[in-house]
């Protein structure tokens, strides 16, 4: 069973991550199917396309989009799957879909780290539009960009994921706007509410 040029995948262990444990108990965080703030991203590669050749393998874990889980209602209320759904909790997914492959960002995708704001005169926790790189890509590396550089990105470029315990921003190379060269004092703003305890 392949796709010629799509990824088929399935859900890493649900279609919703909505149930945070809380003092060995579960609380259900939300019930609106529509939030995609609560659609899984964390996926399983269950085929590779046939027409091209890629360094993903069957059985990766790779973060992707949330709208190939995603469910909607239709203009008459029926509950229906993305246009991706295949059959039997199986879903099509595009390369430019899958943003990383085994902790390793795929195709000109990166992760960064929000950085906190230290200005007493701004009600923000995070310094907005900076961050420091956490995973970067070939053409990153190329200019320089590597893991642990101080960056400026261009205003609602970055969508949040939560990797391994951490909230991460990704985006795209091209996001990228500056390289700031002074990283004393700057701290990460990562919160203790990324790991279920």
């Amino acid at each position: 069973m392949k796709s010629l040029y799509q990824f088929i995948v399935k859900p890493f262990e649900q279609r919703y991550d909505n149930i945070k444990k809380v003092n060995n108990k579960e609380l259900i965080i939300n019930t609106n199917i529509e939030n995609h703030i609560f659609v899984s991203k964390k996926a399983v590669v269950v085929s590779t396309p046939a027409a091209f050749k890629t360094n993903i393998n069957i059985g990766d874990i790779v973060q992707i989009h949330h709208n190939v889980f995603r469910r909607y209602y239709d203009i008459r209320g029926v509950e229906k799957n993305s246009g991706t759904y295949f059959k039997e909790d199986m879903y099509f997914c595009h390369p430019e879909q899958i943003y990383m492959y085994n902790n390793k960002s795929h195709l000109n995708y990166c992760f960064v780290k929000p950085i906190k704001n230290q200005s007493v005169l701004e009600n923000r926790k995070e310094q907005p539009n900076v961050g420091i790189v956490k995973y970067s890509n070939k053409s990153l590396e190329a200019l320089g960009i590597t893991p642990e550089t101080l960056i400026t990105f261009t205003p609602n470029s970055e969508f949040e994921f939560i990797i391994e315990g951490e909230r991460l921003y990704c985006m795209k190379s091209n996001d990228i706007a500056l390289i700031n060269e002074n990283k004393r004092n700057k701290k990460e703003n990562n919160t203790r509410w990324t790991k279920s305890s």
